[in-house]
């Protein structure tokens, strides 16, 4: 049987067995966990390859019908382990249980910052994350402070995650091609336990610093400025900065300076 890719939910089905070769192996042979999740398997190009790792246990997660069908009869060996729901609406822990697994996938581009921001709700539960995205999402995620591809993602994926881009891939692997490139890049969880500060209030200040990119902080943050006029009375030289140079470490300090 054969598998039209769905443009409503971002199917670019990988084709090149090369690529879906290196998507698997740049997950950690060594880490702890046993269990992997692919997410938006379509016709199972890469979970052919995890299926042969033996260090982990492979399970996957796909909305489209049509394709589950197909992995069903394709796949004997992942009886049980198709899970056909949608993952940004899944409880992970009733779906993967308790114990810790990574997250792959040649993720669909449509949902793909998503499903990251998904994997941030389980961020003590999914130690690595390895996957495809189009190629400036991948870039934005990975790229560090000073430069104008980071962001609201960046911060908040990199204050858990140490993140490496591992390679870019051309349109033409897949099917249909998509109209830009592609990156492949990996998360693997760091050792921060907590912040230090209030989580939501992190998120609130990064996304309000970032809202008016080009402004100074002290602009963007004018409705702080009221409640915390001290704060912005000694900190003239740092307010006057821009949101996308501030690393991570700064956006917490600031976030602790101005939580009422």
């Amino acid at each position: 049987m054969n598998v039209k890719p769905k443009k409503h939910l971002g199917q670019h089905f990988l084709k090149d067995e090369t690529i879906c070769q290196r998507i698997s192996d740049a997950i950690n042979p060594e880490a702890r966990y046993t269990r992997v999740l692919e997410v938006g398997p379509g016709t199972g190009a890469l979970t052919k390859f995890l299926l042969k790792r033996t260090d982990f246990e492979t399970s996957v997660v796909e909305l489209d019908n049509e394709s589950v069908t197909y992995l069903n009869v394709h796949f004997p060996e992942l009886k049980n382990r198709i899970f056909s729901r949608d993952f940004l609406h899944t409880d992970l822990k009733e779906m993967m249980g308790t114990e810790p697994f990574a997250v792959a996938g040649n993720f669909p581009y449509n949902i793909s910052s998503q499903i990251l921001f998904k994997v941030l709700d389980y961020k003590d539960q999914v130690p690595e994350v390895v996957g495809m995205f189009q190629k400036e999402v991948a870039e934005r995620i990975a790229e560090g402070p000073g430069t104008r591809d980071y962001g609201v993602i960046s911060v908040f994926l990199q204050a858990w995650y140490d993140i490496t881009y591992l390679f870019t891939v051309d349109e033409h692997v897949f099917n249909p091609p998509p109209k830009v490139k592609s990156g492949v890049i990996r998360l693997v969880r760091n050792n921060v336990k907590s912040l230090g500060c209030n989580e939501q209030s992190f998120k609130k200040v990064v996304k309000m610093a970032f809202s008016q990119r080009r402004k100074t902080l002290r602009n963007a943050l004018k409705p702080y400025a009221e409640a915390r006029k001290s704060f912005f009375e000694n900190n003239t030289t740092f307010l006057n900065r821009r949101a996308e140079t501030l690393s991570v470490q700064e956006f917490v300090w600031l976030t602790q300076h101005l939580e009422v």
